[in-house]
């Protein structure tokens, strides 16, 4: 039997809520699975999960697939695109903003590490002396 290491919805809303203390929001009454992530200090985004169709994405196939959108840094996207899992961002600025699938084909590890990537670019601005 072989071990899972392909991130899932529940892996993601489980790493946030125990590395940053962040429970999920769920917004909008019309798509009641899309669930932002939110720092506490700056109230800006670092993510969001949505269930959209397949076909939005390019995907084949029937039926939706959770995306997480996460932000990164605009030199990091070539990077991101070539990792298994990863797609262009579907809803946010696809300069600032990378989708990944939460369908167990990205890599756990890839996943939690650009998920901190994005929770530290929300962080708060560093003065300049």
């Amino acid at each position: 039997m072989t071990k899972h290491n392909g991130a899932t919805r529940q892996d993601v809303l489980d790493y946030a809520a125990n590395q940053y203390g962040t429970q999920p929001e769920y917004l909008w009454a019309d798509v009641p699975d899309y669930a932002v992530l939110r720092r506490t200090e700056t109230r800006k985004w670092y993510g969001i999960i949505m269930d959209v169709p397949r076909s939005r994405l390019g995907l084949s196939g029937e039926g939706t697939v959770d995306i997480f959108d996460i932000k990164c840094e605009p030199f990091a996207h070539e990077v991101l695109l070539s990792q298994k899992g990863f797609v262009p961002c579907y809803h946010l600025n696809k300069l600032h903003w990378i989708g990944v699938l939460l369908d167990g084909s990205a890599e756990k590890s890839l996943v939690f590490q650009t998920l901190n990537d994005s929770y530290a670019l929300v962080g708060p601005k560093k003065r300049k002396k």
